[in-house]
């Protein structure tokens, strides 16, 4: 017998085993043809995917309808008010509170936006307004960039604590300081100043908190670099930390922009002279008198006032959106 055959007879099965062999190959062949699940396998598996697909599409659909629904119920309500103070600024006096209440009035004066600046020294307010707002957020950016380096980048005895410390100010009402700033401000002798209006509230909190927290989530990896190339700390800042946290930084100059632009209590408290170092919202306060309220030019003074904070928003909103949703992640 050849080596051949004797190969051929220890592979092949014999007897019974070659005929089951010879089914269960027969079974698969059929199975991979047909599928598994018979002749009509294939099409009820697709019809089955098909289905389960468009299920998720269906879902998807509708939760952007609901989602776009609540956006747009959301900005029809913040915009009414807004919409409404434009045309009560178009009406005549006499017809902001009429009843029934109206959108637009019996006549429409555009003239009322040129008589709100010779009320009083409207302008003076806006330049001012203007200066304590820039002025400020020129210093909160610059301390506040700092500090949150400090406190995110630089390892010292004592940083969280003086981190805690510092953050539960923020805690404190600004009703709560006015009596002791209002001090400092007579000790320093900066009452009816700039100053008064600038300082006090240049060294917050909110800044340091929301850039610190921005920085933590950068990368070590690029200050080590950046020291073995031999920069030192402050280079380190200005080169790479303070670029990559443009974001951050536009987002607190937002914030506070529009705490400087919308401060009422603080100047109306130090400021005597208003005709020289008046700011917006006391300004506003002008057109309510003994003799009555111009409410008409109240409400062209405040669509004015709102004009520049709209604008700085807008071009802003591309960085104000990832600011905010990358400073409260913080890895190290």
């Amino acid at each position: 017998m050849s080596t051949e055959q004797v190969m051929n007879n220890s592979i092949l099965p014999t007897g019974g085993g070659a005929a089951e062999a010879q089914a269960a190959g027969a079974h698969a062949a059929q199975v991979a043809v047909l599928g598994a699940d018979g002749p009509e396998g294939p099409d009820r598996t697709t019809r089955r995917r098909k289905a389960a697909v468009d299920g998720v599409h269906e879902e998807s659909l509708i939760r952007k309808i609901l989602a776009y629904g609540f956006i747009g119920l959301a900005a029809v309500v913040f915009a009414t008010p807004l919409v409404y103070a434009f045309f009560s600024a178009l009406k005549p006096n006499d017809q902001i509170f009429s009843m029934p209440p109206k959108l637009i009035g019996t006549e429409i004066r555009w003239s009322n936006f040129l008589a709100v600046f010779e009320h009083g020294p409207f302008v003076r307010y806006i330049l001012n307004s203007f200066f304590v707002a820039i002025a400020g957020t020129l210093i909160v950016l610059a301390v506040s960039s700092l500090a949150g380096y400090a406190f995110s980048r630089l390892r010292w005895k004592g940083r969280e604590l003086v981190f805690i410390l510092f953050l539960g100010t923020m805690m404190i009402p600004q009703e709560v300081l006015v009596v002791p700033m209002f001090i400092v401000m007579q000790w320093f002798g900066w009452v009816d100043t700039y100053q008064s209006l600038i300082f006090p509230f240049a060294f917050g909190a909110f800044g340091t908190f929301l850039i610190r927290q921005f920085m933590r989530g950068i990368p070590f990896e690029l200050e080590e670099a950046a020291r073995v190339d031999g920069a030192g700390p402050m280079r380190t800042f200005w080169r790479i930390i303070l670029p990559l946290s443009s974001s951050a930084l536009a987002v607190v100059a937002v914030f506070t922009f529009l705490g400087f632009w919308n401060s009422y209590l603080w100047p109306l408290i130090t400021i005597i002279d208003f005709s020289t170092y008046g700011t917006l919202p006391v300004g506003l306060s002008t057109f309510s008198g003994q003799n009555g309220t111009r409410w008409d030019l109240q409400m062209a003074a405040s669509i004015i006032s709102m004009i520049p904070t709209t604008i700085l928003v807008i071009a802003l909103q591309k960085h104000l959106v990832k600011g905010i949703s990358m400073s409260g992640l913080g890895g190290r």
